[in-house]
């Protein structure tokens, strides 16, 4: 901590943790997996893909949100070429950019 300006080296960990909970940036979640997830979160340990559950479970979720993102991008993509078709077989009426800004007076 800090004292009358200088580091003394010694890190309060508890109080770090306290000031990280008040300021909401931290907090303990507890979470019931199961039994069949929790022998997965083991078996990930045991072969040295993380150090812990918290690794794991962190892990998991950067991978999931990975997988969202990527699945919310190939939606839009299969969007924009069903539009895409749509506007050159005709089916969608289409104005210029000039047009509509000409429209609204901009």
């Amino acid at each position: 901590m800090f004292i009358n300006g200088a580091f003394n080296g010694a890190l309060n960990v508890q109080y770090l943790y306290t000031l990280l909970c008040i300021y909401g940036v931290g907090g303990i979640m507890n979470v019931n997996l199961g039994v069949p997830y929790e022998a997965i979160v083991d078996k990930a340990i045991e072969k040295g893909y993380a150090g812990n559950q918290t690794e794991v479970i962190r892990q998991a979720l950067l991978a999931y949100e990975r997988m969202l993102e990527e699945e919310e991008k190939e939606l839009v993509a299969k969007a924009v070429k069903i539009e895409m078709n749509e506007v050159k077989a005709g089916n969608i009426k289409t104005k210029s950019f000039s047009g509509v800004k000409k429209k609204f007076k901009w």
